[in-house]
């Protein structure tokens, strides 16, 4: 099962690397674009075939690893769930 865990930093929280992307779109004449804000997004294939077993672990695996939750929040999508 494939679980993708998507990290953002929280609001309020400064976004340099989202800043400078911004910055450099503007400069490529691409106007209109509002705040920019950088996350990462990582995929896991799972032995799970359980879906609801399958988010608690990927959930488990942000929370100790793939984010720091002081900072960044995370959500979790489950293929097929």
């Amino acid at each position: 099962m494939k679980a993708t865990v998507t990290v953002m930093l929280k609001p309020g929280v400064l976004d340099p690397q989202g800043k400078a992307i911004g910055q450099a779109l503007a400069g490529l004449g691409f106007a209109g674009v509002g705040e920019v804000r950088m996350g990462k997004v990582i995929v896991l294939e799972l032995a799970e075939t359980d879906p609801a077993r399958a988010r608690t672990a990927a959930e488990e695996m942000a929370r100790k690893l793939l984010a720091n939750t002081v900072i960044e929040g995370f959500t979790v999508a489950v293929d097929g769930a």
